[in-house]
This record gives C-alpha cells, sequence and structure tokens, in this order.
C-alpha cells in the first residue's frame, strides 16, 4: 500500500460528539485535542512525513464567545508541554494562518516553538489557526504587490511558484490527501491553493473517535484513485 507523503485533515465533529453524549461542547474539543497528539505519532509510524490540522479558521471567531475563549485555552495548554514533546519526537511543528490575529503571548509561544523545533527531522506538523485559504491569499498578494510597487517584481513576471512561496505552507509539499471527518463534504476554505490536485476522502466519523483504523480506511480509498499526471504521478500499468 503507498503511504501518501503529506495527509491534511479538517478535524470536524468535535462540538457534535461532545453533544450526542451530554457534555459541553469544550469536553469535544479537549479530546479532539487528544486524538490529534495521538494521530501525530500514528501517522509518522506509518510513514506520513507531513501532516497538517485544521484547528481554528478565521470563521470561527464569529462561534459564542466562550467557545473561543475555550478554545483558546486549550491551544495555551497545548503550548505549555509542546516543544518538550515536540523535541523529544524529533518533531517539526509549524503554524499557518494569520498569527498576527492572535493574542500577543500566544504569538511569542508560537514562534518559540517554531524556532525550538525548526532543525526536527521527524514528522512535519502544520496547524492552521486563525487560517482562512482565501486570507491566505490575499496576504500572499498583499506581498508580491508591495514587491511590484518597489520595483523588485515585474507585474508580468508573476508566476505560479512566486505565489506558492507567498503562502503560509512556503516549502512544504501540497498534500496528497485531504481528510474530512464527521460527515461533511466540503473544505471550508481551507487550503484553496495546495489542493489543486489532492485526493479528498470524507468519513463519517467524528474527529474524537477518530483513530489508525480509521486513518487506514483513507489510505487505502486513496490507493483505488487513478492518479494520471498533471503535476502528479503517472498511473501504473
Amino acid at each position: 500500500m503507498e503511504i501518501p507523503k503529506h495527509v491534511a485533515i479538517i478535524l470536524d465533529g468535535n462540538g457534535r460528539w461532545a453533544k450526542a453524549k451530554g457534555l459541553p461542547r469544550n469536553a469535544g474539543h479537549v479530546q479532539g485535542a487528544k486524538v490529534v497528539e495521538d494521530m501525530c505519532e500514528i501517522t509518522w509510524n506509518m510513514g506520513i512525513e507531513y501532516f497538517t490540522v485544521y484547528a481554528f479558521s478565521t470563521e470561527n471567531w464569529s462561534r459564542p464567545d466562550d467557545e473561543v475563549k475555550a478554545l483558546m485555552k486549550l491551544l495555551r495548554n497545548y503550548m505549555v508541554n509542546a516543544k518538550k514533546r515536540a523535541n523529544k519526537n524529533n518533531m517539526c511543528v509549524r503554524v499557518i494562518g494569520d498569527k498576527t490575529g492572535l493574542d500577543p503571548d500566544l504569538q511569542e509561544s508560537i514562534a518559540d516553538l517554531e524556532e525550538a523545533t525548526s532543525q526536527n527531522t521527524g514528522l512535519h506538523f502544520q496547524i492552521a489557526i486563525n487560517y482562512g485559504g482565501r486570507d491566505e491569499i490575499r496576504r500572499a498578494v498583499g506581498k508580491i504587490a508591495a514587491d511590484v510597487a518597489s520595483g523588485k517584481v515585474e507585474a508580468d513576471k508573476i508566476t505560479a511558484d512566486m505565489i506558492d512561496n507567498n503562502l503560509d505552507t512556503a516549502g512544504l509539499p501540497d498534500p496528497d490527501l485531504l481528510i474530512r471527518t464527521c460527515g461533511e463534504q466540503r473544505i471550508s476554505n481551507f487550503l484553496l491553493w495546495q489542493l489543486a490536485y489532492t485526493e479528498f476522502y470524507f468519513c463519517d466519523v467524528a474527529w474524537p473517535d477518530f483513530n489508525k483504523d480509521e486513518l487506514t480506511k483513507a489510505i487505502e480509498a486513496y490507493n483505488t484513485r487513478n492518479r494520471k499526471f498533471g503535476g502528479l504521478k503517472e498511473e501504473t500499468k
């Protein structure tokens, strides 16, 4: 079985999982965070090199204030031990999204984590926080526009690679496989540029119940796809 190099996941269903169990929504987010930690080890052991999760979107700020505060608290709690855990597991951690929209203490913690793990050679783990695909492209275009205005770049010389190199994911391979949990079948403004040739897999399992068996099912489905050349591998004959 061929293992995809880069797997991205939209972590959906935390709130519905909690509601079904008669628990507050935050209980679902707490359990979902534990699953993320488990999946970092599972993905690496399966041979996946890059693992990207959609943790908090630009649209999530519109959720009830108490839920947003709980999510930010969960993120702060993660940051407390993240550097030690990542270095122990040789994991390189990167946060994508507009970090300027986060509180200063979180920005500082993220910068410290990224710097401390930047030379690690194990799993490359990307966490999308305050992330939106359209916003990411807008920010990339803004950087290029500034270079055009300053004369560093000619407008008619802008290339796809130039855009790619100004995205939050610069230097990372595009995802081979996108998974979305809990039955929804849309990408919700996630990695709009990067998913151009990605295979999609949707499952009914809520994220807090996602495990190695569910990931294996997704990879098995990925292996049934006829991926012809177009930025992708040629069909095996």
